[in-house]
């Protein structure tokens, strides 16, 4: 059994600092489950481009509010808490987190990343035998 708390991750090299989040990274693929668990900050104002080609991931808001915009139909999806939405077609987007707070939310990615991945200038994360350990 793997138990883990986010304060065991803080400040380590699974707590990934990106210009507009901050991603602590929970499961990842050397716990050999097939999925990645992330607590992820979509820091308040930001917005930012993602194109995961390599990933599926469903995302869990908790906290904060903002939006999705998916660029193949121009379509805008609002945020908040209880809120889930699932990247279920490699869907180029952008994920807007509003100015009043933070986002906070639970993205699970498949395949599993191993925890050294950050957005390309695209917006992609490399697929995992691209990803350097």
């Amino acid at each position: 059994m793997i138990v883990r708390t986010l304060n065991e991750i803080l400040g380590t090299e699974r707590e990934v600092d990106g210009e507009t989040w901050i991603s602590r990274r929970l499961v990842l693929a050397d716990d050999n489950m097939g999925y990645s668990v992330h607590d992820t900050v979509i820091r308040a104002g930001t917005e930012t481009h993602i194109h995961y080609k390599n990933h599926l991931e469903t995302v869990y808001c908790i906290a904060g509010e903002g939006e999705v915009y998916t660029v193949a139909d121009g379509r805008k999806w609002p945020i908040g808490p209880d809120t889930v939405y699932v990247l279920d077609q490699n869907d180029e987007h952008y994920l807007r987190a509003y100015e009043a707070a933070d986002m906070r939310m639970v993205c699970v990615f498949r395949p599993a990343l191993t925890g050294k991945e950050v957005h390309d200038a695209d917006g992609v994360y490399p697929a995992p035998e691209e990803t350097t350990t």
